[in-house]
Order: C-alpha cells, then sequence, then structure tokens
C-alpha cells in the first residue's frame, strides 16, 4: 500500500505547489494599447509650439461649454481596456484591491500627461473634461480586469483552447493578428495594403526641415500608371496582404487545430471591420464599396494561394508569410499614389469618427512591422 501512495504523493504535491503564471499575452497586449492611445492622443506630431502657459493650466480652467455624448463616451470606452489590461497584467504579482488601485492610478498619470501634452499641438485642446472621463474609463477598465482575473487567467476555457490549438510561441503572434482587423479602418488605396510610410515620411521630413518634402516625387520620379495598371497592383497587394496576415496565425497553430475555421474567422471579422468603417466614414450605403473587381479578384488569388499553404509545415507557412508581407511593403511603398484613390477620399465625411484617425493610422502603418517582428522573433528557433 505504501509504494503507490509515495509514488502518487509528488504529483500530487507538484499540482498543490504550482504556483500562477503570468500572461505574456496580455502584457504584450498591454504594450500595444499603450503605443496606440499615445498616438492617438498626439496625432498629427505637426505644428508643436509653446503658447507660454503651463502645460497644467487645463486644469484650473472651467468646464468646456461644447461637447457631445460620443466624444464623452469615446473617452470613457478608450481607456476601459487600458484599465484593464492593467490589471491582468500584474497578475500574479499584484491582485485582488492592490492591481486595480496601480493600474487605475497609473491610467489616471498617462491620461494627465497626454493632456498635458496636447497644451503644445495646436490642432488639439486639452481639457479636464477629457482627463475625467479618460480616468473614469481606466478605473472602471481597473475594475472590470480584478473581476475577470480569476476567470480569464486562472479558469479560462480561452485559455485552454489557446493552449491546444496553438504552439508555446504564439503568445506575441495572437496579439499582432488580433491587430489585423482592426488595421482595417483606416482607408487605403489597395484592399489589405498597410504599411504606406511615403506620405508619413514625407510629413515628418517637411516638419523637420521646415520645407515641403515629397519622397514619393523624388522615388517616383514623374512614373505614370494608368488604371489598368493600378487595378492589377491592388490583386498582387490584396493576395499578399490576406495571405501574409492569414498565414502568420497560421504558422502558429498546432497540427490539431480547426485551421480553416481560424483562417475564415479572421478573414470574416476584417471584412466586418472594413465594411463598418467605410459605412462610418463615408455613408451608410457605401459600406461595401471596397468590393470592386480588382480587391475580389484580389481575394480569390490569395485564397488560392492560402489553399496550398494551409496545410504547409509551419516553417514553410512563415516563410511564405515573410515574403508576402515584404512584397506587398515594397510594392506600395514604389508604387505611385493612387489619384482614384485619393479623389474618393473627397467625399469622406470624417465628423465624429475625426477622433479616431490617429489609432486608425497608427495600425494601419505599424502592422506590416509588428508582423514582420513576430515572425522573425528568435524564439521560432527555440525547440
Amino acid at each position: 500500500m505504501s509504494a503507490p501512495l509515495s509514488r502518487e504523493l509528488p504529483a500530487v504535491m507538484t499540482h498543490a505547489t504550482e504556483r500562477p503564471k503570468a500572461s505574456a499575452t496580455v502584457r504584450i497586449a498591454l504594450f500595444f494599447y499603450v503605443l496606440l492611445i499615445v498616438y492617438a492622443s498626439c496625432h498629427p506630431f505637426s505644428g508643436w509650439r509653446d503658447n507660454g502657459l503651463p502645460p497644467w493650466s487645463y486644469l484650473l480652467e472651467s468646464m468646456p461649454r461644447y461637447w457631445t455624448g460620443f466624444d464623452l463616451a469615446v473617452n470613457v470606452l478608450g481607456y476601459i481596456p487600458l484599465g484593464a489590461l492593467a490589471v491582468l497584467a500584474l497578475y500574479p504579482r499584484l491582485r485582488g484591491l492592490s492591481a486595480m488601485l496601480l493600474a487605475g492610478g497609473a491610467g489616471i498619470v498617462l491620461a494627465t500627461l497626454l493632456e498635458c501634452v496636447q497644451n503644445y499641438l495646436p490642432s488639439r485642446v486639452p481639457s479636464n473634461l477629457d482627463l475625467i472621463t479618460n480616468a473614469s474609463g481606466a478605473l472602471i477598465g481597473a475594475l472590470a480586469g480584478w473581476l475577470l482575473s480569476a476567470p480569464v487567467l486562472e479558469q479560462s476555457r480561452l485559455r485552454s483552447l489557446r493552449m491546444q490549438w496553438f504552439s508555446d510561441q504564439a503568445s506575441r503572434g495572437l496579439i499582432v493578428v488580433a491587430l489585423w482587423p482592426l488595421a482595417q479602418v483606416y482607408p487605403q488605396p489597395y484592399l489589405f495594403g498597410h504599411g504606406q510610410w511615403l506620405p508619413t515620411l514625407s510629413e515628418w521630413l517637411s516638419w523637420l526641415s521646415e520645407q515641403p518634402i515629397d519622397l514619393g516625387s523624388l522615388l517616383w520620379n514623374g512614373l505614370g500608371m494608368d488604371i489598368g495598371q493600378f487595378l492589377m497592383a491592388e490583386v498582387v497587394i490584396t493576395a499578399f496582404g490576406m495571405t501574409g496576415a492569414v498565414l502568420t496565425l497560421l504558422c502558429q497553430t498546432r497540427p490539431h487545430a480547426p485551421r480553416v475555421w481560424l483562417a475564415f474567422g479572421l478573414l470574416a471579422a476584417a471584412v466586418a471591420v472594413k465594411s463598418l468603417a467605410h459605412g462610418v466614414l463615408f455613408a451608410p450605403g457605401n459600406a461595401f464599396s471596397w468590393i470592386t473587381p480588382s480587391s475580389g479578384s484580389g481575394l480569390l488569388v490569395g485564397a488560392a494561394m492560402l489553399g496550398g499553404l494551409s496545410f504547409a509545415p509551419a516553417l514553410a507557412q512563415r516563410r511564405a508569410a515573410l515574403f508576402a508581407l515584404v512584397a506587398c511593403l515594397v510594392l506600395l511603398n514604389l508604387l505611385p499614389s493612387n489619384p482614384y484613390f485619393e479623389s474618393t477620399l473627397q467625399a469622406w465625411v470624417q465628423g465624429k469618427f475625426l477622433n479616431f484617425n490617429g489609432a486608425a493610422q497608427f495600425l494601419a502603418l505599424v502592422w506590416p512591422l509588428c508582423a514582420l517582428w513576430f515572425l522573425t522573433h528568435p524564439t521560432h528557433r527555440t525547440p
């Protein structure tokens, strides 16, 4: 009788003394979300000036007269994920009330600093009302993170599925893939064509040199393209962008994972966000105006490419994703500006959606770089 008990005792002791683990996925998500808030709060990063007032002077001003319920709701909702992610990122070192207070306080400090920075931007107006709503969102999110820490990090069914379906190195990659549908919000000249850095770099260089600089005109040197060439470019870029994003997801899966359903779910989410954004940015009747013969052909070509690569080894999928994303980046930044796309922007009714422009543009610019960072990360070489 004693021998079986002695063999079972170490397993029981190991299970009883097993310590809870931190979530790398949550901490990476928090890092990206902080970057997103900073970029959105300081967009468009131009025209910096000192108006002679202390940066904290807005705290002593009276409440603004003109505001909308939409603006208040956005300010609150924008900081709720920050507070929740901060609490979950502190687990298991800090839990409960201490984690909630630290996360909420950190969110309030960040909101206060960003409002101070906006004092130096002519296109932004620091407001004590914005600070109050942002701080409220951070505290609500911290409370939500406190309530969700146990079911999400300790008894989560999603965490169990993540361990069953995805590799051990997938924490970074899942965050990157989850951002891809959100990157569809900002209008792009080509479907799934993210990372067009030349216009943004031109703006930054023009601000630094205090004279207009157009890198595109210097690079293209008068190169012209007709509408047929632009349509063909959209087919290629759509196919490469779609293939690179989906393979970035599939290269993280285990052999028994439902790869087809995961790929379909990712594409469905991207299409849904794209349609919703078009309906808000332009008009409800234009929600599906992004579906053109060239973009549709690109989707078909991308589907054919994925059909041959979906069940390839993970290493082959990762290399194919690298090639597709790099090719997409090169084509986007080598092709001349699309005049047909620029004409459609004239119908862009920004309205209340203006507050999202900075965050949406940030995602559209950096998502390919984040994907390339993950695909080339040294952890993929770990046995």
